[in-house]
């Protein structure tokens, strides 16, 4: 009487059985979720930190951040010079900051990286450029001698303020926010393609459109359909 090996032949393959392991599927199930989670904080992060680091630089730079006075026959004249009159760069890299910020939703792949950099740079740029002016003198003794007439004349008790420490804080919040588009843009949605051409059929229960009721063609336009398709 013959015997039936009981012996169990290995498998490899992953278990689909009534008895598979449920925690061998829990990584795998649990992963998609977790990244749209993420994308969406970092997302809110990225256009919080780069739209209050945009409107941060803009308002110090207006800001007065050196104070000083020009000698003036017997006695002194109280000059003052704006963060504008220092450095514009600061300035001009928000704006160039706030624009890359808006184009990161517009493009996607390669192009998102580009972008994401730019705006990266773009932070960094206003940070240096606002820490350097932060013992500008240059702007005030220019003053100075337009003031005075005299084109020796130099600023005399000058003083600093705050303001271009306020302005390259403002410039590290832009850099935050290019570094977690670059690090997570990836993963962040893009502006809807509504008006690009579809190139398949017609959605199911569209309204026919009448060439000649010029109210048709605008609103086939405005649903980002092309009127003279079908003609």
């Amino acid at each position: 009487m013959g015997y039936v090996s009981a012996a169990s032949v290995p498998h490899t393959g992953p278990h689909t059985g009534p008895h598979a392991d449920p925690d061998s599927a829990a990584p795998d199930s649990a992963a998609p979720g977790a990244a749209p989670a993420g994308s969406r904080r970092s997302l809110a992060a990225a256009l919080f930190l780069g739209s209050v680091g945009a409107a941060v630089v803009l308002l110090a730079s207006g800001q007065v951040w050196a104070e000083g006075r020009a000698p003036v026959g017997g006695g002194a004249l109280p000059l003052q010079a704006e963060g504008g009159d220092v450095t514009g760069l600061p300035t001009a890299l928000a704006v160039v900051g706030l624009a890359a910020l808006v184009a990161v939703f517009a493009v996607r792949g390669a192009g998102r990286l580009l972008v994401a950099a730019l705006l990266a740079l773009s932070g960094a740029g206003a940070a240096v450029a606002a820490a350097l002016g932060a013992a500008d003198r240059s702007a005030l003794d220019e003053e100075a001698a337009r003031t005075t007439g005299d084109t020796a004349a130099t600023v005399q008790a000058l003083t600093h303020t705050g303001w271009p420490y306020v302005t390259a804080a403002g410039g590290a919040l832009i850099l935050l926010a290019g570094l977690l588009a670059l690090r997570y843009g990836r993963h962040w949605p893009a502006m809807s393609g509504r008006y690009e051409r579809d190139a398949g059929p017609r959605a199911r229960g569209a309204a026919a459109i009448d060439p000649d009721r010029p109210e048709d063609l605008w609103k086939a336009l405005d649903r980002g359909e092309d009127p003279t398709r079908d003609r």
